[in-house]
């Protein structure tokens, strides 16, 4: 299966899990696009530099799924950080380093990483590219 497929596969289930989280009061989906919901951030755990964050259906109600996109410009990263949860991230495009548990990897589109409890991670763009990853954990 192709990085496309996949990444597709992927933004249907847990866009199926946010519709599925809806009470039997509100609508059945929600519909949200990057431009809605895009915000300008320094880089999560302290990693600093610019950012933009997709935090998609926030206002969810009993959503216990967090679906996040984020992208990562030159000079930014997710500061290397203890996980509490499972949280997966997916690279959509541009390539970057993961450091994982003391270690440093290459990253890039298709690349999916599943971090567990008690792991310690960061990640960041290669110097000449923006780096667009999804982020999925359980709030």
């Amino acid at each position: 299966m192709n990085s496309k497929a996949l990444s597709l596969l992927f933004l249907i289930f847990f866009i199926s899990i946010a519709a599925k989280a809806q009470t039997a009061d509100t609508s059945k989906y929600i519909l949200q696009n990057d431009a809605e919901i895009a915000k300008q951030e320094p880089g999560t755990h302290n990693g600093g530099g610019k950012t933009i964050g997709f935090n998609f259906f926030s206002n969810a109600k009993n959503l216990k799924t967090a679906f996040r996109k984020r992208i990562l410009k030159p000079g930014s990263s997710i500061g290397y950080h203890l996980q509490k949860e499972d949280e997966i991230y997916y690279v959509i495009s541009g390539k970057g380093t993961m450091q994982m548990n003391g270690k440093t990897f290459a990253v890039k589109p298709g690349d999916a990483i599943l971090t567990r409890p008690g792991s310690s991670h960061g990640i960041a763009p290669d110097a000449d590219n923006d780096l667009v990853i999804l982020i999925v954990y359980e709030k």
